[in-house]
């Protein structure tokens, strides 16, 4: 005879062997580490014969919802009703939870059933299962909030507009063989780890490092140096501390906006004060590195700047150059800040006055238009049409009054620095 308890924390290797045992070529609803949780967290029975188990179940409730999460018994002791038995002691322990209905979710090939059914559980028609992995977990909550950094939105790298090239490169160089990675170790490929993003101001390399983030469902961790620099750690070892903490997290996306301000060129005489941070980042790298399901982004508007140490091979896999858009690019970012009053509006003509401006001066300029054009209709002596919006002399008007951000020299000083540093 065989007999069912409460389970205890010395069975879970006799719950991995039913694991094992009871496997079919189907993938289980739960994997195996939600069981494991769940037997030392939730609630869980084994049923026992001669102090030798026999079978388990396993189940956890959400509100009012109580699921069973796993039931095994070892093939020979299947036909004697251990199956049933444990439903009803695992229901009886969480009866004191409020429950109003118990469920459970079975592969299609499942054949065997009766426990479920001679339990009272009724299978339910015209059902589909749909699941979706969360990319945090709760016990990483904590952590992520101490260190202020967030979840983004999943639709930031389709949100952005135009920088098409920029856009595939980064697809095809970073996020591919880090959300493929068995993939990528198929093909000999190592996935990134550390990346510079350098360009002139304004040209979206904070957007995209979010973007990626957004891209890979990961934690995004945004470093300020300005802030470390208040700790009373000091700025090295609040950096330090940081990245510690950092090593907390599942999966993360860690950017540090102007790197320049910590990774300067070392040297002179006296030493500047900042070239003991800068020791310090050069020594986080390669830990940070050894990490899996990590990327560092660093983003600078002046890589000349930067410690000539900083860039080399075997520290950042990556220094990618994140330049003015061009005329496609233009059009497709333009379009993207037009109302849908203004839809006529001629954007060949404002993507050709707006040759070497940078996204953040064409949103500037767009912003302008639509102020301008609202406070003409405002405060004009004649009604608002309902189909009224910003027309194109708005628009002309915002961009001749719109100084861009990067002068032409700006424009060639960065063409240098894609011949002499970038590495793609």
């Amino acid at each position: 005879m065989f007999r069912v308890r409460d389970f205890h924390p010395e069975d879970i290797d006799a719950v991995l062997r039913l694991w094992e045992e009871t496997r079919t070529d189907s993938d289980p609803v739960y994997g195996l580490s939600e069981v494991i949780s769940s037997c030392q967290e939730d609630h869980a029975v084994v049923a026992v014969q001669d102090d030798r188990v026999i079978g388990a179940a396993v189940g956890r409730a959400a509100h009012a919802q109580g699921w069973i999460v796993f039931v095994a018994t070892q093939v020979e002791w299947q036909d004697r009703g251990v199956g049933k038995r444990m439903l009803a002691a695992l229901e009886k322990r969480m009866a004191g939870l409020g429950l109003q209905k118990l469920s459970v979710l079975l592969p299609e090939s499942a054949v065997r059933t009766d426990a479920f059914s001679d339990q009272g559980f009724v299978a339910k028609k015209n059902l589909r299962y749909f699941e979706r992995q969360l990319p945090v977990q709760r016990k990483e909550l904590d952590t992520l909030s101490e260190l202020g950094g967030r979840i983004l939105p999943r639709d930031l790298w389709e949100g952005i507009g135009g920088m098409q090239a920029e856009k595939e490169l980064l697809e095809r160089r970073l996020v591919a063989p880090l959300a493929n990675a068995d993939l990528a170790a198929q093909f000999g490929v190592v996935p990134p780890s550390a990346v510079v993003l350098f360009g002139p101001p304004g040209t979206g390399k904070t957007t995209f490092a979010r973007a990626i983030a957004s891209r890979l469902e990961w934690s995004f961790v945004e470093v300020f140096p300005s802030r470390l620099a208040a700790d009373p750690a000091g700025l090295a070892g609040a950096l330090r501390e940081t990245f510690v903490k950092i090593d907390d997290l599942e999966h993360a996306v860690v950017f540090i906006d102007e790197v320049e301000e910590i990774a300067v060129q070392r040297g002179g005489e006296p030493p500047s004060a900042l070239q003991g941070v800068t020791n310090e980042l050069l020594k986080i790298i390669p830990a940070f590195r050894d990490k899996p399901n990590r990327l560092l982004v660093c983003a600078t508007n002046f890589i000349r700047a930067l410690d000539t140490a900083f860039l080399r091979h075997g520290r950042f896999d990556y220094v990618i150059p994140i330049g003015l858009p061009d005329a496609q690019a233009r059009a497709s970012i333009w379009s993207r800040y037009l109302p849908e009053a203004s839809r006529d509006v001629d954007v060949a003509s404002l993507v050709e006055h707006s040759d070497g401006f940078s996204p953040a001066d064409i949103e500037f300029a767009a912003r302008k238009a639509s102020q301008t054009a609202l406070e003409t209709a405002l405060f004009a002596d004649v009604p608002v049409p309902s189909t009224a919006g910003p027309e194109l002399e708005h628009y002309l008007t915002a961009i001749s009054g719109t100084r861009a951000t990067v002068s032409r020299d700006d424009a060639e000083f960065f063409l240098d620095d894609i011949r002499s540093l970038a590495r793609v």
